[in-house]
């Protein structure tokens, strides 16, 4: 049998130059993570100066309160739109409002208006309406009622079940269609033309045009290209998005609002224009 011979495989020896740069990669990595957080740190300063202040008076709170307090991009987007009028949208999830305590958010930004869930469906009347829809009203909150779309459902009773329990006065909003649904037993298009028979048969009752509410992903995908002359409510979460889109006549950018009055999170929404521009869209203006 040959015998086999093993050669040893010389390494060549890692240059001073090349254990420097091996040494200074973590060094780099530290250096942009801290440079990450300073420029976040620096973009929501005044956000994070507002949570510190009032940190100590919220104390005695509750995790979830303290929590929503801290909501540092939900001052920094109410401060940079600050001259565009504020609002929330409720329905039965907030439970007992204390509309009288209702006056703020993230206790600096007056509240200028109010959606209230009316319906869902062709059958669910909020639990919360009647009380919310009277209370917006002695509060001298512009207010609106939004029915919340179920795909799978008759368009025509869902239209009727909103027009049986919402009576539109001047100076409420328009009715809103909240449509977020992927449908599961139909296709796209008869979604659409369900989408578009609630619409119109609305529009036929109050004589005014609805506001149509969804994702922006949603209405970017499904409805813009068959709904655009609708006024649209778009809700982004997005934590990087930071303007309003020139479409967007309202723009629901958090879910987790805080708000004297009510207890847990609440939406939180900007309008894209003026108080002048907003009361125009009422009913009567």
């Amino acid at each position: 049998m040959a015998r086999t011979t093993i050669r040893r495989v010389s390494r060549k020896k890692p240059t001073k130059k090349a254990v420097f740069f091996q040494k200074l990669k973590p060094v780099v990595a530290v250096v942009v993570v801290l440079l990450v957080v300073f420029a976040v740190g620096f973009h929501y300063r005044n956000g994070l100066a507002y949570y510190l202040g009032f940190k100590s008076k919220f104390s005695n709170q509750s995790a979830s309160e303290q929590k929503r307090i801290s909501d540092v991009r939900n001052y920094t987007l109410l401060s940079k739109y600050e001259s565009n009028p504020a609002g929330i949208d409720v329905s039965e999830y907030q439970g007992t409002i204390l509309w009288d305590s209702v006056h703020l958010v993230e206790n600096e930004f007056p509240i200028q208006f109010v959606f209230v869930r009316a319906t869902a469906g062709v059958d669910y009347v909020d639990k919360k309406f009647a009380e919310n829809w009277v209370a917006t009203k002695k509060m001298g909150l512009i207010r609106g009622a939004y029915h919340y779309y179920r795909p799978d459902e008759n368009s025509k009773l869902q239209a009727d079940l909103f027009i049986k329990n919402v009576a539109l006065r001047k100076g409420d909003f328009p009715p809103v269609l909240d449509i977020e649904q992927m449908p599961k037993r139909q296709s796209m298009a008869e979604l659409k033309k369900g989408i578009r028979n609630w619409l119109e048969r609305v529009e036929q009752h109050y004589g005014v045009q609805p506001i149509l509410y969804s994702g922006e992903r949603f209405y970017t995908d499904f409805l813009k290209e068959d709904f655009s002359e609708y006024t649209c409510w778009i809700a982004n979460y997005n934590f990087f998005v930071e303007n309003l889109k020139p479409h967007w006549q309202f723009w629901q950018f958090t879910e987790k609002g805080s708000v004297y009055g009510i207890s847990g999170f609440v939406d939180v929404n900007i309008f894209n224009g003026t108080e002048d521009e907003l009361v125009q869209l009422t009913l009567g203006n």
